[in-house]
């Protein structure tokens, strides 16, 4: 599982984390809301190992291995994945070869790439040129390489069309192991029992909710996780109050 205990990030000079103490088990995905500049992709980024985000509080552990100061390449190796929402451009780099080496097993690429309807843009340089939609096909198709048992996406809606939402949100749902069949119930409480990944999930929307059964829902507002709820009602507390009335009322009736 990841464990999260207490968490305290500084940015530069600023404390962009507050106290951060967070659960995900075997199995579970949940979905993180809160408005811009409230911290959730720093979070995310945190969870990674990005070195600009310092540490100076508190504790990750992830597969009871505490995993704090690791640095990218070995939480990466341990089972840690993340879909960026902005990625940068590789120029030089084909997207064939970063999906070789997201890989952590042998892969066909192109029966991978044929998915999420890559397949022609496999020999282009990494994000070169890309859409909003062909960028996240793009960090799926890696996500889906490297099969990893913990993975963060941050806002996988964000400049994907209509047309491509879907394929976007069942891809997120099958990797997710949430894609169970629509067979008695007997063996869609089997197949919960037998999922192992994990996911944490920024969104805006909530268009994500649409494809992938969630487990709970989190708002970061302010550097501090302040509920944890149905998704569903947070996303629609939101968007009825807003995200500072959202913590206040959820906040009193716990």
């Amino acid at each position: 599982m990841l464990q999260i205990e207490d968490l305290q990030v500084k940015l530069g000079e600023k404390e962009i984390l507050k106290h951060i103490d967070l659960e995900i088990r075997p199995g579970e995905t949940h979905i993180l809301f809160g408005p811009n500049g409230s911290g959730k992709t720093s979070l995310l980024m945190t969870i990674m190992g990005y070195p600009q985000y310092e540490v100076v509080a508190g504790k990750i552990t992830f597969k009871g291995e505490d995993i704090t100061h690791l640095p990218i390449d070995e939480r990466a190796k341990l089972g840690v994945g993340m879909s960026f929402q902005r990625p940068p451009t590789i120029n030089g780099l084909k997207t064939r070869q970063m999906v070789r080496l997201c890989a952590k097993d042998e892969i066909d690429e192109e029966t991978l790439a044929k998915q999420v309807n890559f397949e022609g843009f496999l020999d282009r340089d990494v994000n070169a040129g890309f859409s909003g939609g062909e960028i996240k096909r793009s960090e799926l198709l890696q996500m889906m390489a490297q099969a990893p048992d913990l993975m963060l996406f941050d806002e996988p809606e964000s400049g994907v069309d209509m047309e491509n939402i879907s394929l976007v949100g069942k891809t997120i749902a099958s990797l997710l192991q949430k894609d169970l069949p629509d067979v008695e119930t007997k063996s869609k409480m089997q197949a919960r029992l037998n999922r192992t990944k994990m996911g944490l999930i920024i969104t805006h929307t909530g268009y994500i909710l649409d494809y992938v059964a969630a487990d709970k829902g989190q708002v970061l507002y302010d550097g501090m996780l302040s509920c944890v709820s149905n998704p569903h009602e947070i996303l629609s507390c939101v968007g009825e109050s807003g995200y500072k009335e959202c913590v206040r009322c959820i906040t009193e009736n716990n």
